[in-house]
């Protein structure tokens, strides 16, 4: 067996001869280890072929998935944050803006567009967590406004892709001041009955949890999101109880009535599409009747 054995010792290999993989090829399951390539995580959708764990994506990621071609018309793109309490803790608030901004290439925790998904009209709103957390401040509300008036003026369904920490604290009440904006939009679009479709993804908390993510005409989420108002910790400390085995999981949300239906990613813009086409059967025309052309008149 001496052929299986290194029979010279101290063999070193030069630094030029040493050959590594290149970063950025493999990527790690983080819920079941499971490795496999970018390219196939990527064809998956961001999802583990092995458990199913959905990773975070963000806008970018979800326009490309759900909008046919990756075509869409983005609104209100350059509309970012101002300073209106002056907020200043480890550094001020502007500076973070666009110290956030130079890092995400964002202007806000939200993109809003329209396009066609399987060759229906749909206005999508979708939150950016890697944005101060996905934050709720004064721009994702105005962001969120126009994009359901452009879906009022145009007859167009709405969908609301959340995944947020919460209020913006730098805000404070005008923060705060969104969840009421927001809810009232809403309230708009179901009176003149335009369908309005909430996906909850993970996580989904605070304020957008107890305004505009529970509003839909359908509230669906992804696998394994959490889905809640305050964190586990602090329920806990509050009640001074232990807290049921997957709690705030979609899974947990679901069986308590909170959600009509969890969606594999993969399976995303077809279940779409079908809610779509149930809730309004010519949303893809109506915008070309008289009547419709004659509303944006």
């Amino acid at each position: 067996m001496s052929w299986f054995r290194r029979v010279e010792k101290g063999i070193v290999t030069p630094t030029e001869q040493k050959k590594e993989t290149p970063d950025g090829l493999w990527h790690k399951c983080t819920c079941c280890k499971t490795v496999i390539s970018k390219a196939e995580h990527r064809q998956n959708l961001y999802t583990c072929p092995s458990c199913s764990f959905h990773d975070r994506v963000n806008s970018h990621e979800y326009f490309e998935i759900l909008f046919d071609g990756n075509e869409f018309k983005e609104m209100d793109e350059n509309m970012s944050s101002s300073d209106p309490l002056n907020f200043v803790d480890t550094k001020a608030y502007p500076d973070r803006i666009r110290e956030t901004q130079r890092k995400t290439q964002l202007k806000d925790a939200l993109r809003s567009a329209h396009g066609k998904i399987n060759g229906l009209d749909l206005v999508v709103a979708c939150m950016d967590f890697n944005f101060i957390g996905g934050s709720m401040g004064s721009v994702v509300g105005e962001k969120i406004a126009r994009a359901i008036d452009y879906s009022r003026a145009h007859r167009i369904p709405f969908l609301m892709i959340s995944k947020s920490g919460g209020a913006r604290m730098m805000e404070a009440g005008f923060s705060l001041m969104q969840m009421a904006k927001t809810s009232a939009k809403l309230a708009l679009l179901a009176e003149e009955k335009i369908p309005y479709i909430s996906l909850l993804t993970d996580p989904t908390t605070g304020g957008v949890t107890a305004s505009y993510a529970m509003l839909g005409d359908f509230n669906i989420s992804e696998p394994g999101a959490l889905i809640g108002f305050a964190g586990p910790r602090v329920i806990k400390e509050t009640i001074g109880k232990d807290l049921p085995k997957g709690f705030q999981s979609a899974e947990f949300v679901l069986e308590h009535g909170f959600l009509d239906f969890i969606v594999h990613r993969k399976e995303l813009k077809d279940r779409l599409t079908n809610l779509i086409s149930m809730l309004a059967p010519a949303a893809g025309q109506e915008q070309n009747t008289p009547a419709a052309k004659a509303g944006l008149a």
